[in-house]
């Protein structure tokens, strides 16, 4: 079981950073457009790296060529 100084400690942690996000939700102005909130969050990720080529390359291919004869 936890002693009462541990448990007073912890309590007070948990007053502090629950102060601090109320502090953050404050000072940062929430958005509402979700776009804004996912725009970049997974380009770094090798999966989309890869869709992001496979598409490329998809679209290339439907290009008409020049073939002149």
């Amino acid at each position: 079981m936890l002693d009462e100084t541990t448990v007073e400690q912890r309590l007070v942690n948990l007053e502090r950073t629950v102060a601090q996000l109320q502090h953050q939700l404050q000072v940062t102005p929430l958005t509402s457009n979700w776009l804004e909130k996912v725009t970049g969050s997974i380009s770094d990720e090798q999966a989309f790296l890869e869709v992001l080529e496979y598409g490329k390359s998809f679209r290339q291919a439907d290009k008409p060529t020049n073939e002149s004869q």
